[in-house]
């Protein structure tokens, strides 16, 4: 495995999870959600920053390809268990997303082993982005600038979970004929 920036950068992202995003959101003052918030976006700009140096300094790995999606998915999930368990995302919601993510993982997984590959969508991305987003809002939880962030949060999470199904879709769409076949 070779040790690149982007590889440090995602590992980073695994241990910011339980080491200061949970840590924080679970201690009972106010300013814990500000901190939570604040790592989460750090989080969240390392999923995009790995990505881009990897690609613009030529160091895609196979060890990055495996982990990145990996990182991404658990920052999701736990933030999204936190968020119920706080009472401000509905576990609905929270199934959908998380749900459809281990589907996909698996299906991506199982195409591995085939050595079948089936890219990420634009769909994807911008599923990604609104959840981050959404995500973010939810944590801060408070009125920001007079913006309801929680209010603003529940909004861009449905739009995510529909995009999340959208998306979802797609890969199983693109992924069917290899599917079908085996």
């Amino acid at each position: 495995m070779r040790w690149t920036l982007s590889n440090q950068l995602t590992v980073a992202r695994i241990f910011m999870i339980p080491l200061l995003f949970c840590a924080f959101y679970l201690l009972p003052a106010p300013w814990c959600y500000y901190i939570s918030a604040s790592i989460f976006g750090l989080a969240a700009i390392t999923d995009w920053l790995d990505g881009y140096l990897a690609r613009k300094r030529a160091e895609v790995t196979a060890f990055g390809r495996f982990l990145d999606p990996v990182a991404d998915k658990l920052l999701i999930a736990v933030s999204l268990v936190l968020l119920v368990e706080a009472g401000f995302v509905s576990g609905v919601l929270a199934a959908i997303i998380i749900g459809r993510e281990i589907l996909i993982g698996a299906l991506r997984e199982w195409l591995a082993e085939q050595s079948q590959v089936v890219h990420v969508s634009q769909w994807g991305k911008w599923k990604t982005a609104v959840q981050m987003i959404a995500i973010e809002a939810l944590l801060l939880h408070e009125y920001i600038f007079s913006i309801p962030m929680h209010s603003l949060g529940v909004v861009l999470l449905w739009l995510a979970a529909v995009l999340t199904l959208w998306s979802g879709y797609k890969y199983l769409k693109a992924a069917w004929p290899k599917l079908k076949y085996e």
